[in-house]
Parts: structure tokens; sequence; C-alpha cells
């Protein structure tokens, strides 16, 4: 059945009201196309003959592709404004199940939203097909070895509110790669969606999300990473596994898992505002020109922050497979006003042949009570000023004018974070100019005099709290 549906006010039918107002209000539009089905042949039919504006809203129940097939989106194009979207009438409630479900090709400005995916092969966004959105699904695919789940190629893709979980097996949630041998996909958005449990015990290849690969390391991505939660993600020792350049990871929030944010291939990438709790690993940075600002590491019972060392100096065009596959030595990076609370190891560096060089680490809180609180490999032009040391923790191999030893005078609030104190001694004592740092981890504005430290002393509630399953997945707002 195919039918007109005016959305004028408050009037968008009860399968509309499953939607995030956004994808169901065409901007300068007064009417979609909606058509609603029960089966698969009727959902193809709708997809085929679909055009900008168009809303296919799928029944609830189980819906098996039948082998060898698919439910596939080629050539059809929606507009930024007016894209095409397939959904479910309730968020969870159409499963699809077989080898394969949506297959995309030769498409643009398509949203697939609310499903409950259970697939046994890759889904792709291919590079011949910009502006496709996945949101509001739950993803959990066949646990099959080597089974990398989303694969992103297309252009300013955006995954977000959906939930990525349960694999034990090796393999990726969501892979970026990007057209070619050495290209990525530009400006990606992965959002508010929820990844857990993955369990695989290998030493690596289980990551949450990799972003690139080496032989795309140079290549900018210009990815936002943003407001993501992972739980209990155990799959490799890198939660966000950096590998291309100019990418911002922000406002994440990483709990219970053993992997981090690892940024091990590229250049000029952020590292801002995460929260990184009680697992094994924080973060690691390789490569040149990184920011690494405002994040919150506590509890980790592997290494909270290493500054890494490099088998090559700098990654380079014409290398070898082999040479590229190798750590780049961390250059230029400046790493500022980050808290690293209660680890096993709070900052440390490596051994290899190539030593970071012309770092800046200033205004942060180093506190523990276990080994050193600063245990650098080589190092070389390092710019070490106005961090705060404290606890039982011996203060380690940094210069004595790059610390003071004081007691901070954080606080425990009721979100878990420890926080300073009205007293506190960091209050105005940062001392980093000339890099731009407008907010603190919970989102308050600096000023001019800035605290060291994470966190801004304020009275006023924090705009941005450590993530919880209720801010992000399916539900999300």
């Amino acid at each position: 059945m195919r039918r007109r549906t005016f959305l004028k006010g408050s009037s968008l039918g009860a399968a509309a009201a499953a939607l995030p107002l956004e994808t169901l209000l065409a901007t300068g539009a007064s009417a979609a196309t909606e058509t609603r089905v029960t089966n698969l042949n009727d959902l193809q039919s709708a997809i085929d003959r679909a055009v900008a504006g168009d809303r296919i809203v799928v029944a609830p129940g189980t819906y098996t592709v039948p082998s060898g097939g698919a439910i596939t989106v080629s050539g059809r194009n929606g507009t930024s404004s007016a894209p095409i979207t397939i959904v479910s009438a309730t968020r969870g409630g159409a499963v699809l199940q077989g080898e394969r479900t949506f297959v995309i090709g030769n498409s643009s400005n398509i949203v697939i939203s609310g499903f409950a995916v259970r697939q046994s092969t890759t889904l792709e966004i291919p590079a011949n097909s910009p502006r496709i959105r996945l949101t509001r699904n739950d993803f959990r695919f066949a646990d099959v070895d080597g089974l990398d789940w989303i694969v992103v190629r297309g252009d300013d893709a955006k995954i977000d509110r959906n939930h990525f979980h349960d694999k034990s097996t090796e393999g990726i949630f969501v892979v970026v790669d990007g057209p070619g041998t050495t290209a990525m996909a530009q400006r990606l958005q992965i959002l508010r969606n929820h990844f857990s449990d993955h369990s695989y015990t290998g030493a690596n290849g289980g990551e949450p999300i990799r972003l690139g690969v080496s032989g795309r390391a140079l290549s900018g991505a210009h990815a936002i990473v943003e407001y993501n939660l992972f739980e209990r993600c155990d799959g490799d020792p890198e939660a966000v596994s950096v590998k291309s350049s100019d990418n911002t990871v922000r406002y994440n929030t990483i709990r219970d898992s053993r992997g981090g944010i690892v940024l091990r291939h590229g250049n000029r990438s952020t590292v801002d505002g995460n929260h990184v709790l009680d697992g094994v690993d924080g973060l690691r940075v390789y490569g040149n020109d990184h920011l690494v600002v405002n994040n919150y590491l506590a509890g980790l019972s592997g290494r909270a922050l290493v500054i890494g060392s490099g088998s090559t100096r700098d990654h380079h065009e014409g290398e070898t497979t082999e040479e590229r596959r190798g750590n780049d030595a961390c250059d230029r990076a400046v790493i500022a006003h980050n808290t690293l609370r209660g680890n096993k190891s709070t900052l440390s560096g490596e051994t290899r042949v190539h030593a970071p060089a012309d770092v800046v680490v200033a205004d942060n809180l180093l506190v523990g009570d276990v080994g050193s609180l600063v245990a650098m490999g080589a190092t070389s032009g390092f710019t070490w000023h106005s961090n705060i040391l404290w606890g039982a923790a011996a203060d380690g191999n940094l210069p004595a004018s790059g610390y003071v030893r004081v007691d901070p005078r954080l606080q425990q609030e009721s979100d878990g974070v420890f926080r300073l104190a009205a007293d506190s001694p960091a209050i105005g004592a940062a001392s980093l100019t000339g890099v731009p740092v407008a907010e603190d981890l919970d989102g308050h504005a600096r000023g001019s005099v800035r605290d060291i430290g994470a966190d801004e002393y304020t009275t006023l509630a924090p705009v941005r709290r450590p993530l919880t399953p209720a801010d992000v997945g399916p539900n999300a707002s």
C-alpha cells in the first residue's frame, strides 16, 4: 500500500513516532511519501521505486533473507534535506537475518533505522555511496571468526545511536577504510553508539572501532568519534584504534575494558575530554602533531598514558609494507590538562630505537600510589611544565622544573569523578600558552586563567559526565 502522509504539527502517526524527528521532517518540505511493508518482496519493491523524501516502514517481525539474496539499495538517491528512510515501525521490532541484509551501491542520502540486524557477512557502505546513515539499530551479527561487521568506504557517513554487542571471535565492529589502497572515507561521524561485550581473547584483531589501516596512515579522514560508550570491550588492547590522520576522538567513555584509545598511525589528531575508567589500558600516542587534552584516566591496571617510541622516525610515502606497520615515534604532541588518578602505571614511555621528540607535557594532574608517576624511556627535546604530582608513588624521571609536588585536593562526586575542591592549588595555576583549550572535561569554559588538570573548578553542574547506557544506543536522545 502506498499513500501520502502529511507531516504537520504533532500528527506524525504511530509508525512515525518511532523515529527521531530530524529524520522524519524534511527541511522545506510539507509532505513525504510513506510505504508500509510486511514482507521482503514488498520491501524490495518499495526500495526500487523510492525517491527523495520517501519513507519505507517495515512492520515488526522476523525477516529471513534467502541464501544468496539481499535487500538491495541500488541507484537510490535522496537529498540532504529529504533522505530516503528505511525504518522499522518499532525500534528493534523488525529483525533482519540471513547471510546478508542490506547491500548498498551507487546510492546517497539513505537512512537505515531501528532494525535488529543478525546477518553473517559484512555490511558495507561502499565508496560509491556517500551520506549513508545507520541509526538506532541493534547489531549482533553471527559470531563468525574474522568477520568485521560494518565497513565504511563512502564519504560523509553517519553511524549513530546503535548498539554493537556480543562477539567472542576475531573481528571488528566498525572498520573505516576508503577507496583504493591509501585513501580514507571522509568526514565520518560515529556518535552516541554503545559498544559492549567483545570478549575475543587473541592478542589483537577485536577492536570496536578501527579508523584506518597502516597503508592509509598518511591520509586525512577528518572523522569525529564522539559520545560513544564502550563497556567490557576486551577483544583488543585498542578500543578506538586510529590508523589515519586528522581525526577527533572526544567525549567518549570507556569502562571496564581491556582496550583504550590508541593513535597507532597517522598525524594531527585530537583526543579530548574522554573518560577511561576501571579497565586495563588508557591512551597511547604515536605519530606527529597530536593534541591530547582534558582526558580523565582512572583505575587502570595497565598503562594509563604512553608517549610512544618508534621503529621509525616518521612514516612517509614509499615505505615498505613492513616499515609502515611499525610504530612511528611521537613527535611534537601537546599533552595538557589531563587527569591521571589511581592507575598502576601513570605516564610512561617505551624503548624502541627512535625516541619521542619535542613533546609538550604541561598542566597535567598525576596522582598515584604505586611505582613511579613518570617512567619515560629516552626522550628528545621534551618540554615539561606546571604539572602537579601527588600520592605515595615516586616522582619518576621528569625534570624538577616540570612539576610541583602538592596535594591537588581532589574530591569524589556522585558520578565517581574526582574534581578540584574549592581550595585546590591547581586552580588558576596552569601556564600553557599558545594552545586553545576552550573547555574542560565537563564542558565548562576555561577562560583566560586556567586550572591544572582535566577539571576547571566551578560550582556549576557538569555539562558532560561519564556516559551510561541511557545516554547512548537506539533509545538515546
